[in-house]
């Protein structure tokens, strides 16, 4: 089998989390924007940050995939909760409407959680958060949910959740 991890990240967490699992599986790392012909794979493993929902690069790498007898995992890495079911719901319709429902189907997927960089962010991502924590700040306190308060409190901060840890059930479910 012909195996490969693709990566698309504009900070460098998915980055970090393809490498490790590269590492840990002896698999070939490479970005999706360096990325020959896709179709020399028979097992794919994608790791994206999420972006506006959406996971970076994904639907452009996947859409050149032709699929017959090959396996897809998808990893999406954001800074939010990724163990919250209501954020994993959230993240999985976002992926859905990113893909065929072929490629949906036949995927696994799991969720990491990244970090953010604030002074890192490009002009038209310090926007998008400036105008999500306005809109979380609106809400009252009561009403306010953990993904929420989370935003709030590390709005504006540099913040690290990765855990290569969260790699060992992906590895173990996985195995090739």
């Amino acid at each position: 089998m012909n195996n490969i991890i693709i990566y698309g990240s504009n900070y460098g967490t998915s980055k970090r989390y393809a490498e490790e699992l590269g590492r840990r599986m002896q698999v070939e790392v490479v970005s999706y924007k360096e990325l020959g012909d896709i179709n020399e794979y028979t097992d794919v493993i994608y790791i994206g940050g999420l972006y506006a929902g959406g996971v970076c690069g994904m639907s452009k790498t996947l859409k050149k995939w032709k699929k017959e007898k090959k396996s897809l995992c998808i990893i999406s890495v954001g800074v939010s909760n990724h163990r919250g079911q209501k954020n994993i719901d959230a993240i999985r319709e976002n992926i859905k409407l990113q893909l065929p429902d072929e490629l949906y189907r036949m995927a696994r997927i799991y969720h990491l959680r990244g970090g953010i960089d604030y002074s890192k962010l490009s002009g038209t991502h310090k926007v998008m958060m400036g105008l999500l924590y306005k809109k979380c700040k609106s809400i009252p306190e009561e009403q306010r949910d953990e993904e929420t308060k989370a935003l709030i409190e590390t709005y504006n901060q540099k913040v690290d959740f990765v855990n290569f840890d969260d790699l060992d059930a992906i590895v173990d479910d996985l195995n090739f």
